[in-house]
């Protein structure tokens, strides 16, 4: 038998800021999680479109928390039928949705099932639940999914060292869920927002993010220093992440504090100049990084990936920010590219492109 603080895995983070490291998850960490997850998100044996109550649809990693962990203990705990994908493939998973009530993915596999002539409100009709976590979605990608299905997908939070940490409501009794954001936290999580000097932040303004609960682990695996510097001294695990959480509790996350551009002394947030850029014609999306500059500290630098059949321009995109945003959070360059460098979940891997445009 297994003690609640046993070890139970211990789980490499995707490293997309710099060095991984393994994050020790006990049983005690998993099993709550995976409780709250059931009631939270209204997992049933009874009912679906076989009879048999939910049935999942697995095409994600299991490598990450999310497909190893989120996807598959809802099922287990829940005695729900999975339907396994060696890896996925949209064609195979749009034969898979009539029989499904719940699926989870990350925004790229959205991305690519929208690009499926398939994708249908019929074939989707019997489906409960879509999740949606591991890198932030785009808005039009929202959107889109909602024109095309009838579901607002539900987008949650997250972390190797946390497991689930918060969640757009999945119940209507809970409240709407709110594009954009990543909802509010889970019960039994405890999540503040401090400014850096260790003082918690008004409502609506940005800050570091700070969780504790029974889901949060017990440290970095044979590395001591780094977990002591990562708890704070009454418990809160700093998740290098940085939000703000508005008036009625939904956490929107503005990207991690390594991501934060400091230029001439203002604290510039990538995630904000990236949905200006995002919301232009012709953008599919972009991501902004810091990079080093002799007068000012640092400056940033866009990327930005067009729309099939769209043509960019990089000093109209840099003159259509300047309309619209203080002189400061003006990317001082644009790059107009093919793709963005991505680790296999997904997430944007900016570490990468600080390298590759640090003499920009």
């Amino acid at each position: 038998l297994f003690r609640s603080d046993d070890l139970a895995a211990i789980l490499y983070t995707s490293g997309t800021t710099g060095r991984s490291k393994g994050a020790m998850l006990t049983h005690g960490n998993m099993l709550s999680n995976a409780l709250t997850l059931k009631d939270y998100w209204g997992w049933t044996a009874s009912g679906g479109p076989e009879g048999r109550g939910d049935v999942l649809i697995h095409a994600l990693p299991i490598f990450h928390v999310h497909g190893l962990f989120v996807a598959i203990h809802g099922a287990l705990i829940n005695g729900s039928k999975m339907v396994w994908c060696a890896k996925f493939d949209p064609k195979v998973v749009l034969q898979h949705l009539p029989r499904a009530t719940v699926f989870m993915g990350v925004p790229t596999l959205y991305v690519r099932l929208l690009a499926e002539a398939g994708l249908t409100a019929q074939v989707t009709k019997n489906m409960r639940l879509f999740v949606s976590g591991s890198a932030p979605m785009l808005v039009d990608t929202h959107r889109q999914w909602q024109a095309r299905t009838g579901h607002t997908i539900l987008e949650r939070y997250g972390m190797s060292e946390t497991v689930m940490l918060t969640s757009n409501p999945c119940k209507p009794g809970d409240g709407e869920r709110v594009v954009g954001t990543v909802g509010q936290p889970l019960p039994g999580v405890q999540l503040r927002v401090r400014d850096e000097s260790g003082r918690d932040v008004q409502a609506g303004d940005t800050g570091g993010i700070e969780v504790k609960g029974p889901n949060v682990f017990q440290g970095y695996w044979q590395m001591p220093e780094k977990t002591a510097q990562e708890f704070t001294a009454d418990g809160f695990f700093k998740t290098g992440d940085v939000g703000h959480v508005d008036a009625k509790g939904y956490v929107t996350i503005v990207g991690r504090s390594k991501d934060l551009i400091i230029s001439g002394g203002y604290n510039v947030y990538p995630a904000e100049i990236e949905g200006y850029i995002n919301a232009l014609p012709g953008v599919a999306e972009s991501a902004v990084v810091g990079v080093p500059d002799a007068d000012f500290g640092e400056v940033g630098v866009a990327v930005v990936i067009a729309k099939p059949g769209a043509v960019l321009d990089p000093a109209a995109i840099i003159a259509q920010l300047k309309a619209t945003l203080a002189n400061f959070k003006i990317p001082k360059r644009c790059f107009v590219v093919p793709e963005l460098p991505r680790n296999a979940m997904g997430k944007v891997q900016k570490n990468l492109l600080r390298d590759q445009y640090k003499a920009a």
